[in-house]
């Protein structure tokens, strides 16, 4: 780890920011500006106050005077120093820095032209480098096989181009702040759609990309009122639609096609599926254009060239304890989500955007994405279990609250600076809603930000109560979610029995009281669930809950057990659909050779989460660390 260089620059006199030993780690190695030597250069103190100079700076293009500019940055600072909110991951690595890439997700095209595919890839490695994630939907490209008339030879497909994306996404790593997640998206209508498909049962290729295969309705209905129909698909490029066949020769249908995407998904994890008529029944600017394709991670629709900036408020910080009772602040709540959303708004000026086409439709259509991390932490301390009707009631709550209290400061917002520029045509237009921001809300899986805030990731609930974290030459230290093991402090059934128990794979709920020092009250038991412990309906009940009051989309995992049926992920689709849900994704424990993050640890093949924290892409164990070959993520 690089050292901390002695500095003649002043402390900022500025409340210490509330960090835990872990997230101060996290800032150090991948954060903190370093010199030309990788010595650590500022303190986690200065790197918000850096932040918040640099995103409030904007307000003085509005009237706004110096003196309260300084004050708007003030309260952005402590915003982020007590961990009530973090903005996302490019903004706290280039806010006030020569880069000044601040913006998370990104949407290219991809159109059929050698030109246009390369200018692709230069844009890819351009935002890559500052830490952007970028999203494709290649179904404009001609399918394998077909002709290219300019050199008489023939297409190599999708696929192929794809991995052409995934090897810049590669090249760019060493020097980027960390390393490029991607999505790729290919309409179920595509004569390539096999292959798409079937593209990760070989784990080693194309391993920065998530891909999702974009369902519009009329295959589901179609799945619904006749599975045994002829599944048609089109050449992109001639427009000549024709049946789908097998390799074989014979022809598909339907429900043969949707029954692949299952057994697929069951086996891997993936494709995601991704209903892209409900997602352009959510597009605010249809009339700039559909949207085909999203961010990474899926919860950000965008439009060619579109980027948005997020941020997610830790609600663990508004549960308030009052004697033996607990309850959530909703007013200290709604205070804070005004904030943000102006934090974000302001973002969208500070951003320098890496290529004008880019800058042109951030500008003109102002998307931000503010949405919630500590979930889980606050159902716990709030004794509420995640699969429980009051669970999924009080989500529903403060995803509610959000919602309205961000579209409420976009429309001050917009009162006192102007619509966004392209809000004429849009549907905000047409409900008579001046809005400084075409979207406002977005759920992100906040990995890295959440290890910062010391909390839950996103609206998942909690991966596991305890597990290892492998260290130099494979020595194992366990790692206690600090919620409970406050709670279990303070309880009186603490113990370092207990902790060993829980990272080698144990459930709280059957974990027997027997040779621990005490005993685990059966309240506790009932609440302190962990992912593989929820039903997959639970989690898209919960999916559906948030995505009732959501601008945009939600990012969430479906998780199954290890013994679950491809039927199962099948009604899981199926009732996604019927949700109205913008796309889902599952995965099935144990379907995967490499799940790091272990309970028992590999050697004793103990279970094991399957996605990176930070992108949501695929982990890997690796010489005593846990690796995402998507992002930076690494822990050692």
């Amino acid at each position: 780890m690089a050292r901390v260089k002695k500095r003649e620059l002043p402390i900022i006199q500025r409340k210490a920011a509330l960090l835990s030993e872990n997230a101060r780690v996290v800032l150090f190695r991948r954060y903190l500006k370093k010199d030309e030597k990788g010595n650590v250069i500022e303190t986690p103190e200065e790197m918000f106050w850096r932040i918040a100079e640099a995103v409030a700076a904007p307000e003085k293009r509005y009237g706004v005077s110096d003196e309260a500019v300084r004050a708007i940055a003030e309260k952005y600072y402590d915003l982020m120093a007590t961990s009530a909110f973090l903005p996302n991951s490019p903004t706290l690595m280039n806010a006030g820095r020569e880069m000044g890439m601040l913006s998370a997700c990104f949407v290219l095209p991809v159109k059929d032209s050698i030109e246009s595919i390369f200018d692709s890839v230069k844009y890819t490695a351009l935002i890559q480098k500052a830490g952007g994630g970028t999203g494709f939907d290649f179904s404009d490209l001609r399918p394998k096989g077909d002709i290219v008339r300019s050199s008489g030879g023939t297409s190599p497909g999708p696929i192929c181009f794809m991995r052409v994306f995934s090897d810049v996404s590669k090249a760019i790593q060493q020097g980027a702040f960390r390393r490029g997640a991607n999505m790729g998206m290919l309409s179920i209508t595509h004569p390539d759609i096999l292959d798409f498909i079937k593209m990760k049962e070989d784990l080693s290729q194309i391993t920065n990309f998530n891909i999702s295969v974009s369902i519009p309705d009329a295959f589901m209905e179609t799945l619904k009122r006749d599975p045994n129909c002829l599944h048609r698909v089109t050449n992109p490029r001639t427009k000549e639609s024709f049946p789908l066949k097998k390799p074989d020769g014979t022809c598909l249908s339907v429900g043969e096609l949707f029954n692949l995407i299952v057994e697929e998904a069951h086996a891997t994890g993936e494709p995601g599926v991704v209903f892209i008529d409900a997602i352009n029944q959510g597009n605010p600017t249809l009339h700039l254009g559909e949207i085909h394709a999203t961010n990474p991670c899926g919860e950000q629709p965008l439009l060619p060239f579109e980027a948005c900036n997020l941020g997610s408020i830790n609600l663990e910080k508004f549960v308030m304890r009052e004697g033996e009772k607990t309850r959530f602040d909703f007013a200290s709540f709604a205070e804070t989500v005004r904030l943000a959303a102006q934090f974000l708004d302001d973002v969208v000026d500070a951003t320098n955007y890496p290529v004008p086409q880019i800058q042109n439709l951030c500008l003109g259509n102002r998307k931000i994405g503010l949405g919630i991390m500590g979930f889980a932490n606050a159902l716990f301390r709030l004794a509420i279990r995640y699969d429980s009707e009051e669970a999924v009631q009080f989500g529903e709550q403060v995803m509610k609250t959000l919602n309205d209290e961000a579209h409420r400061t976009s429309e001050i917002l917009a009162s006192q600076r102007g619509v966004f520029p392209n809000w004429k045509g849009s549907s905000w237009e047409k409900e008579g809603r001046k809005m400084r921001n075409a979207c406002v809300t977005t759920i992100a899986p906040t990995g890295t930000i959440s290890i910062i805030a010391n909390c839950s990731s996103g609206i998942e609930p909690l991966f596991a109560l305890a597990f290892y974290r492998y260290v130099l030459e494979g020595e194992r230290l366990p790692e206690v979610n600090p919620t409970f093991k406050e709670i279990a402090i303070e309880r009186g059934f603490y113990s370092d029995e207990l902790i060993e128990k829980l990272a080698e794979g144990g459930s709280l709920s059957r974990l027997k009281d027997k040779g621990l020092p005490g005993k685990i009250p059966q309240e506790v038991r009932h609440v302190f669930v962990t992912a593989h412990e929820v039903t997959p309906e639970w989690h898209l009940r919960m999916q559906e809950a948030f995505q009732k009051h959501c601008d945009s989309s939600i990012s969430k995992t479906i998780n199954f057990p290890r013994d679950a049926l491809k039927e199962d992920v099948a009604k899981i689709f199926r009732m996604a659909y019927e949700l109205k849900l913008k796309g889902v994704t599952v995965y099935r424990d144990g379907s995967r050779a490499h799940q790091p993050m272990a309970l028992a640890g590999p050697e004793k093949g103990g279970a094991y989460s399957l996605k990176c924290p930070d992108c949501n892409s695929d982990l890997t164990f690796e010489e005593g660390c846990i690796t995402c070959h998507s992002c930076a993520f690494t822990e050692c």
